[in-house]
């Protein structure tokens, strides 16, 4: 997998290491990203690691351009040769499926969608054939997924299934965008899962919402005033199912400032994941623990 590098102006590096979203870009990107973030290169103040690419802003009086490249260049060689074993955490995530919120905003929006008559997760469930929106949800909360970039709305993570290829989720955006998401909406489109971070526009299928915020900016939440986003590239996130009554429960423990997600540890080893992933799979939710 050869990557194509190109320079952005005269303050950026984009390197692009595959045209597809696999594993192996993803990997690539993460590994790539770190060890740039780790020789500590003069003048490079930032490194953004993408789905299948990754990009940089450097400044030039500081280091040459084609300096630069060169050294990316070589990072980028070693990390195709890597064995791509990853410190990283699996975070919990509830989720309420089916909640009243997206409901009432995808039922005024049914127009711009593919199938006005059915809800996201009945479309999503029968193009995916899936025989129920039981079975489908299963399937989006019973295997963990990847962070594999975090932007585009600020806090906003995307997330990749751990499954094999032929098993991942695929779902369209809506037809025409809603003006509308509300905060904290399980979004699907593509492949990818996404967090809507803030209440705003959005294409996504809906469905379901959490309590728990990913994003807080103004400090109003514990486990979020060191770092105002939650998620970051390398997370491990498990979706957890719960029902109205927990989600309430976890809404007020949030609002009291006590609520503390559950964040374990981990080291990720792809090659023992490959060989067997809903075995690895599983080990990796055991960490997460419950009492």
């Amino acid at each position: 997998m050869s990557s194509r590098f190109s320079f952005g102006g005269d303050e950026h590096l984009f390197v692009e290491c595959d045209e597809e979203m696999t594993f192996d870009a993803f990997f690539k990107s993460l590994a790539v990203t770190s060890a740039i973030r780790a020789a500590d290169f003069p003048g490079v103040s930032e490194i953004c690691p993408g789905n299948a690419s990754y990009q940089m802003r450097f400044d030039p009086d500081r280091m040459h351009p084609d300096e630069l490249l060169r050294e990316v260049r070589a990072l980028d060689e070693a990390a195709e040769r890597g064995d791509h074993v990853l410190d990283t955490r699996i975070i919990e995530i509830p989720v309420y499926y089916e909640d009243p919120w997206t409901h009432e905003t995808m039922m005024r929006f049914r127009e711009r969608h593919q199938d006005p008559d059915a809800t996201d997760l009945e479309y999503c469930a029968r193009i995916n054939g899936y025989d129920s929106v039981a079975d489908f949800i299963a399937a989006h909360h019973g295997s963990p997924w990847f962070v594999s970039m975090v932007g585009f709305v600020c806090g906003v993570p995307w997330l990749y299934q751990m499954v094999e290829r032929e098993r991942q989720i695929e779902a369209p955006k809506y037809v025409r965008p809603r003006t509308d998401t509300p905060r904290h909406t399980i979004g699907y489109g593509g492949c990818f899962t996404a967090i809507y971070a803030v209440r705003g526009a959005g294409g996504y299928q809906m469905f379901g919402i959490t309590p728990m915020p990913i994003f807080e900016p103004a400090g109003k939440v514990s486990y979020l005033r060191e770092e105002m986003v939650l998620l970051r590239p390398g997370d491990i996130v498990k979706f957890a199912p719960i029902d109205r009554t927990a989600y309430d429960a976890i809404a007020a423990e949030v609002e009291a400032d006590r609520y503390e997600p559950r964040i374990r540890p981990v080291r990720f080893d792809r090659a023992e994941f490959e060989a067997d992933m809903d075995a690895y799979n599983a080990r990796l939710i055991e960490v997460l623990g419950h009492d």
